[in-house]
């Protein structure tokens, strides 16, 4: 391997960090879990009214499983800004 390549290999290797890094950060952030609440929270009662009047066990069960998954497709959009914000800070900081 010469010089060039391992160059190009170091830095491929510092921008696959940068985005575990932020992967982790994102994971870890406070963002993150209150919109994970939030959202849960809005399906359940959501749903609790559509279901009012159903006692079954197996539908009811639902409810979390179906707040959990809405509120992750959901985090995306929620995900890019705060990528976007935490990268803009970090450049901030870095000047």
């Amino acid at each position: 391997m010469n010089e060039k390549e391992m160059e190009k290999e170091i830095i491929k290797i510092k921008e696959r960090n940068r985005k575990v890094e932020l992967d982790k950060a994102w994971e870890t952030s406070w963002t993150r879990k209150i919109c994970i609440c939030i959202l849960t929270y809005f399906v359940v009662v959501i749903y609790s009214i559509i279901i009012k009047s159903v006692t079954s066990i197996w539908l009811s069960s639902f409810v979390p499983v179906l707040g959990f998954t809405l509120s992750t497709l959901s985090l995306r959009l929620i995900r890019n800004f705060w990528e976007r914000t935490v990268q803009q800070q970090t450049k901030n900081n870095e000047k």
